[in-house]
């Protein structure tokens, strides 16, 4: 697939995913490194996110998971919101986390359970 192609499709999935106050601090990265930011949409989100096999949901339970796992908490906050979006509720990213204890610990479990006791504040105002 020719890359301007797959640049709109991933455009088209963050527009989905996640809102415009999320996507304008994601783009911050064009002005540090415009290539990277290319390889993010046109990649991450043009190839693997706009496969039609998977829902955006079951994507997103399949990167909460991986961002637990590796500890990638900066990232975990912009894809619960994304979760949220897509149609998962607060209790099966509670239940997520609580999951992810099992297998990678109860320090990364605790951490993200934090940041999921953040967003869903924000919401509840």
């Amino acid at each position: 697939m020719e890359n301007d192609k797959r640049y709109e499709l991933g455009k088209q999935a963050m527009e989905e995913l996640f809102s415009e106050e999320v996507r304008n601090g994601m783009e911050e990265m064009k002005k540090v490194s415009p290539d990277l930011w290319d390889m993010i949409v046109s990649f991450g989100f043009g190839d693997l996110y706009s496969r039609k096999t998977l829902s955006y949901a079951t994507r997103e339970i399949i990167t909460l998971t991986t961002l637990i796992t590796q500890g990638a908490f900066d990232q975990l906050k912009v894809h619960i919101q994304a979760a949220l979006n897509v149609g998962l509720s607060k209790e099966e990213i509670i239940e997520i986390i609580i999951h992810c204890a099992g297998y990678v610990g109860f320090p990364k479990a605790v951490h993200a359970m934090g940041i999921a006791g953040e967003i869903f504040k924000e919401i509840e105002k």
